[in-house]
């Protein structure tokens, strides 16, 4: 039992709960500065940008996706920006329709181009390809210590497992300014703290951590992320530090227990076949999100978010 579970629940687990902790941790600001679908955007500017960088190199790999996600969050910026001026409308439309728009081109380029020899199709940019992550090289809990069972690793798990630490130690590194500017921008910018550079770099850090999990988990966890595991977290306190640890709570609960219920979840309800992981986690996101919503004890608040 213990074999089968490292060999083919281990490392897609993991990388779920990295990939939950990853988003979640940007999102609790983006929440808290009113931004919240900028995560969602994200999601969506980031699939051309991966089609493109991976019909130019011809190979998925960390690098050239970043950069071609990077290409598409500029290109999706300008066009904004060219929207909002020369149509005079909201911003919120002006995001709604460069973002759908980007995320429609990138799924026909994805179905046009040929990917049949790598994961990189319209189901998995939807869905990622988490149930197909395990470690065949091991043989139970002894191969976390053999160097040779190591190397056969998925590689998504130690690229999540460095962006998830980067972005907790640029999180913890920076976090009195991020504090106060999220809450008193007006102040920040008083004492010289430089909040358009704080406000770009976190966007920055959502969309480092949107590329890395979304070939592993595709765009319907990391939209999830972003925004439900926060939103749980913030009913449950006032102040930010709790915040923090109850997002990455919800996140971790939300990979784990949906991870579990894909897999066993319809077999307990008479059912024949699994369901997706990553439609799951996002489901009971949802679900934590909403009990939250019923049950917290900050519910009821109303008003800008004030820190305790």
């Amino acid at each position: 039992m213990g074999h089968e579970f490292v060999q083919l629940s281990l490392t897609p687990l993991l990388i779920g709960i990295l990939a939950a902790i990853a988003c979640a941790l940007p999102g609790n600001f983006l929440i808290l500065r009113r931004q919240a679908l900028i995560g969602d955007a994200i999601s969506h500017v980031v699939l051309p940008g991966i089609v493109v960088a991976f019909l130019i190199t011809g190979a998925v790999s960390t690098w050239p996706m970043m950069l071609g996600a990077a290409g598409a969050a500029v290109i999706a910026v300008i066009l904004i920006e060219t929207i909002k001026r020369l149509g005079r409308i909201e911003p919120g439309a002006a995001m709604g329709v460069v973002f759908t728009a980007m995320f429609g081109a990138g799924v026909l380029l994805l179905e046009q181009s040929d990917t049949s020899n790598v994961h990189l199709d319209v189901e998995h940019a939807l869905y990622g390809n988490l149930e197909s992550l395990i470690w065949l090289s091991a043989e139970g809990w002894h191969s976390i210590m053999d160097r040779t069972a190591l190397a056969g690793l998925p590689p998504e798990l130690p690229r999540m497992a460095v962006v998830t630490a980067i972005i907790a130690a640029l999180t913890l590194l920076f976090w009195r300014p991020l504090k106060i500017s999220t809450f008193d921008e007006g102040f920040a910018s008083a004492v010289g703290i430089p909040t358009g550079v704080l406000s770009f770099a976190l966007v920055v850090a959502a969309a480092v951590a949107a590329v890395a999990a979304f070939d592993a988990v595709g765009s319907i966890i990391v939209i999830a992320m972003f925004i439900c595991p926060p939103a749980a977290a913030r009913l449950m306190t006032n102040r930010l530090e709790t915040q923090i640890w109850w997002s990455v709570a919800f996140a971790t609960l939300s990979a784990t227990l949906g991870y579990i219920f894909a897999g066993h979840g319809p077999l307990w309800f008479g059912g024949t076949n699994a369901v997706s992981a990553a439609g799951m986690i996002a489901t009971v996101s949802g679900a934590i999100l909403a009990l939250a919503c019923l049950f917290a004890p900050h519910r009821s608040r109303t008003g800008a978010p004030r820190e305790g």
